[in-house]
């Protein structure tokens, strides 16, 4: 696996986004039944997620349907709260782990995201469980050396996706002239069909919520910088105050005048489905849409295509799902139980069969999975490797956050281009 080496350090630790109080309630999932009375410290596990509804959902039932079997003794306790890339849950999960009441266990996403957590002292090294399940050989040595800070690992990884995906509705490509097969090796090129669309009197892009645009905003930094000096946004070899930067946002201002009118009532699910239903041309998600398409009776190829964002073609901008060990966990052998299975390699087929993600691991075979993600393998283990903004990779919590702020004054016109840029590098802490 080729990786672009500078975020080596930006992609260290695991990282973290989200989690709910929904499990307090007692309510299980997946046949695990409901926790044990006072139950031993590997009696029950209460995992906190984000995967609260489709594919999403159904692949953490999977995950589950496996847990059961490997672990029978241990009851899933299902903590999951609705809310795009756990937007919903991070203050819940903050409150918590402040309060010394910390979840067994919680969903996190690889990367620089979880060093505040990992400063405050509030994860477990799970170094050692690398060793006794096998994981050092079952993981690419790249990806360990990513999740690995001072030394130490603090976080299993279920899955890995790729945010820099593009997502068209054929038909709507078909009826305006446009080749739905047409690649584009620029955004130019890109915007230069979306004006036809637009002139046609179709949505040419759907986009949604703030973190949806911060998405959005990330594959436009890295196809006008490019691999190295997006990467560099993040360790500081990039100016953020450069022209270069005010040129990806000036094309980032014109891919948004192409958007539609209501996108900050929406979360991701409903901006994919006006595509799915022909109400958009474009969509630009990352790779866990394609369930959405999918299990709506939509083949890859005929009704939907899916490429890397104009400009992005050989770089895989890299997200994970993994999950920790808090310090404090109540359960401690059961969430070591559940980190067993979401590392294993019939939870990771499970899991990313139904969720639409590859696996961490390097022995799953292809045959098991979709044709997009026989693609998506094949593009992780030769492509060049940077990390995702909206999704945790490359910068820390706090930093995400000032450049949602910054992102949603910007696209709502309460700032202009200029003011933009200066609160982008103001949130990156190089103004």
């Amino acid at each position: 696996m080729r990786v672009n080496r500078k975020i080596g350090m930006m992609v260290a630790g695991a990282a973290v986004t989200a989690f709910t109080l929904s499990a307090c309630s007692g309510n299980s999932n997946g046949g695990g039944g409901g926790g044990s009375e006072g139950g031993s410290s590997d009696s029950e596990v209460e995992v906190f997620t984000w995967w609260a509804a489709g594919s999403e959902k159904a692949g953490l039932d999977a995950l589950v349907g496996v847990f059961d079997q490997q672990h029978p003794d241990t009851d899933f306790i299902n903590g999951a709260v609705a809310g795009g890339a756990g937007s919903a849950a991070k203050d819940l999960l903050q409150s918590r782990l402040q309060a010394n009441d910390p979840p067994d266990t919680f969903q996190a996403h690889a990367g620089a995201e979880l060093l505040d957590y990992i400063n405050a002292g509030q994860l477990q090294d799970v170094s050692s469980l690398y060793d006794e399940f096998d994981l050092r050989e079952a993981f690419p040595a790249d990806l360990v050396d990513l999740l690995t800070h001072e030394g130490k690992i603090y976080s299993i990884p279920s899955n890995i996706h790729r945010a820099n995906m593009m997502w068209s509705n054929a038909s709507v490509l078909e009826e305006n002239g446009i080749d739905p097969e047409k690649t584009y090796n620029s955004l130019d090129e890109w915007f230069a069909d979306m004006d036809t669309l637009q002139d046609a009197g179709v949505t040419p892009l759907s986009v949604a919520t703030a973190w949806t645009q911060v998405h959005l905003l990330e594959t436009i930094l890295l196809s006008d910088l490019g691999s190295d000096a997006y990467t560099g946004l993040w360790d500081g070899t990039t100016d953020w105050e450069g022209a270069d930067v005010t040129a990806a946002l000036e094309d980032f201002e014109h891919a948004m005048s192409y958007t539609n009118s209501d996108r900050d009532g929406l979360d991701w699910p409903e901006a994919t489905q006006l595509v799915i239903d022909g109400n958009a041309a474009f969509n630009v998600m990352g790779d866990w849409a394609i369930a959405a398409f999918e299990e709506q009776g939509k083949t890859l190829g005929t009704d939907f295509n899916a490429a890397p964002v104009p400009g992005t073609d050989g770089v895989f901008d890299f997200l994970a799902d993994s999950f920790t060990l808090p310090v404090g966990a109540p359960h401690e052998a059961g969430a070591e139980a559940w980190l067993e299975t979401i590392s294993s390699a019939e939870g990771q087929t499970a899991f990313n069969a139904a969720k639409g993600s590859i696996p961490a691991r390097t022995d799953a075979d292809p045959a098991d999975f979709s044709e997009y993600q026989q693609t998506a393998i094949e593009s992780f283990a030769q492509d060049t490797i940077v990390s995702s903004l909206a999704h945790g990779a490359a910068a820390p919590v706090a930093t995400l956050n000032a450049i949602t702020d910054a992102t949603s004054k910007f696209t709502s016109g309460a700032s202009d281009l200029a003011a933009f840029q200066s609160e982008l590098a103001s949130a990156v802490g190089t103004d």
